[in-house]
């Protein structure tokens, strides 16, 4: 235990002095017309997550190069957006070979055919962008991460042993000093492409193992609400004939924190407990349960719940006129 205290107060200080960095060279987080916040903010905190994923490597080089090479990757690349803004290409680009680079650590290559890689592809890439589309508020990043990292935490001690520990544990401290920062009225910094990039990386990591191991894909639940939600914004926004890569407020957390006015802490916390409820029904059901049966039971009341966004959204509008 004290072990992991003193990586918190490691980490604690690299944060720290990582805002000395980005108050010299004015790396700022400026809010526009579709920010859910008001306040210039110090940009890339998330970069802590990048940091302690290099402080497990150093001490397990043999076992986890390809995954740090990967997540090293996406971090310079989505840091330097973070600076100055990059196009699609080159972060798909990036986030191609990453993922390039665990599918071969997993075996993937060897392990499933061409036509699941195709869709393993299309699905890791394409949750790494989601989970950078939810961070949009306080709080939201390190609590939904603390919800599926503790569930992979619970999951490898408990159901099914497919990692070392600590590789989760690193990345649970990292969200909690995080966390210390960005969960407040008034958050010192957010995380950042390089922040919600980096976890996401990561998580994406340990299900794409764990599913290999258990032979699975029921652990992609753990990712449900932010599944959810991304998913049925972009459809919405393709309908509305817009940009998906453009920053918009559509998502349901910011019709509740932007049109409601409901506190973004709150909101953050309520898509945390969400994750965490369902998290624990997959748990308890997987094996019980048929895979298919389980998606659906958990998916279609999560589309249920973010269909109300229309309803409000028009209730908001009827008032505004």
């Amino acid at each position: 235990m004290i072990y992991y205290v003193i990586l918190f107060f490691i980490l604690f200080i690299i944060e720290l002095l990582y805002f000395k960095v980005a108050d010299r060279f004015n790396i700022i987080d400026k809010p526009n017309l579709r920010s859910s916040h008001t306040e210039i903010t110090l940009r890339g905190g998330g970069i802590i997550f990048w940091f302690s994923a290099l402080l497990y490597f150093v001490q397990n080089i043999k076992y986890n190069y390809l995954f740090f090479i990967g997540i090293t990757v996406v971090s310079l690349v989505s840091f330097w957006d973070d600076i100055q803004s990059l196009s699609n290409k080159i972060r798909i680009s990036a986030h191609f070979l990453a993922i390039t680079l665990i599918f071969y650590d997993l075996d993937v290559f060897n392990s499933i055919n061409i036509f699941w890689i195709v869709g393993a592809y299309i699905l890791a890439i394409g949750t790494i962008n989601a989970y950078n589309f939810m961070d949009g508020i306080n709080g939201i990043t390190g609590l939904y991460t603390l919800s599926v990292l503790g569930s992979l935490w619970f999951v490898n001690k408990n159901v099914q042993l497919f990692i070392d520990a600590d590789f989760i544990i690193y990345g649970i401290i990292a969200s909690l000093v995080f966390l210390f920062f960005n969960y407040r009225k008034r958050a010192k910094c957010f995380a950042g492409d390089v922040g919600s990039i980096a976890i996401a990386f990561w998580i994406i990591y340990l299900i794409l193992k764990l599913i290999l191991v258990t032979n699975s894909i029921i652990w992609f639940l753990f990712l449900a609400v932010y599944g959810v939600d991304a998913m049925c914004t972009i459809l919405h926004r393709l309908y509305l004939k817009q940009n998906i890569f453009e920053a918009h407020r559509l998502h349901f957390y910011q019709i509740l924190s932007n049109e409601y006015k409901i506190q973004h802490r709150v909101v953050a916390l309520i898509y945390a407990i969400m994750q965490t409820i369902i998290s624990i029904v997959v748990i308890l059901l997987y094996p019980k349960m048929d895979t298919i049966v389980l998606l659906v039971l958990i998916t279609l009341p999560l589309i249920l719940i973010y269909s109300l966004k229309f309803y409000m959204i028009r209730s908001v509008n009827l008032k505004i006129s």
